[in-house]
């Protein structure tokens, strides 16, 4: 499947852009993943979106990207890294991570990355360069762990 990105901060979303990352992230970390939390944390005002688009121009992958200090002190942040449940298993979660690991880097060269990643995910983070911090947490009722993005991976 072929994925168009872009890349804007929140004040150049458009509201149907705005509406779609929000209804992509609610059908999976609400719906899918059956946790009723507060996604408009204000940090999306802070922050650039990677939108991931198909063919049909359909919002089938995002990430949040941003600066030091808005998730972690002295560190620039990945979050809300999502994938369509209809393209799973297509190669566009790695895709994305590569994307978005390379833009971070354009956007904020000075700093190291840290992420908060669902711990279930722990191999595909370290596939793309991170490692465990060994901090570990529950957010949402959710294990997390911290990364912190040590090298570029091999995905």
């Amino acid at each position: 499947m072929d994925i168009t990105y872009t890349l804007k901060y929140f004040t150049e979303l458009t509201l149907d852009e705005l509406y779609a990352l929000m209804q992509l992230r609610q059908e999976v970390f609400v719906v899918e993943q059956e946790c009723p939390y507060l996604d408009a944390d204000g940090k999306d005002k802070k922050a650039y979106h990677l939108l991931g688009r198909d063919e049909n121009g359909t919002l089938r992958t995002y990430a949040r990207l941003l600066d030091e200090g808005t998730s972690y002190p002295g560190f620039a942040s990945i979050g809300r890294v999502i994938n369509a449940k209809e393209i799973r298993g297509l190669g566009t979660g790695r895709e994305l991570i590569r994307k978005s690991i390379e833009t971070i880097h354009q956007l904020y060269p000075e700093w190291p990355v840290k992420i908060g990643a669902q711990t279930y995910l722990q191999k595909f983070y370290e596939d793309a360069g991170f490692v465990d911090t060994g901090v570990h947490y529950l957010e949402d009722g959710i294990p997390h762990m911290q990364m912190i993005l040590q090298q570029e991976g091999s995905l």
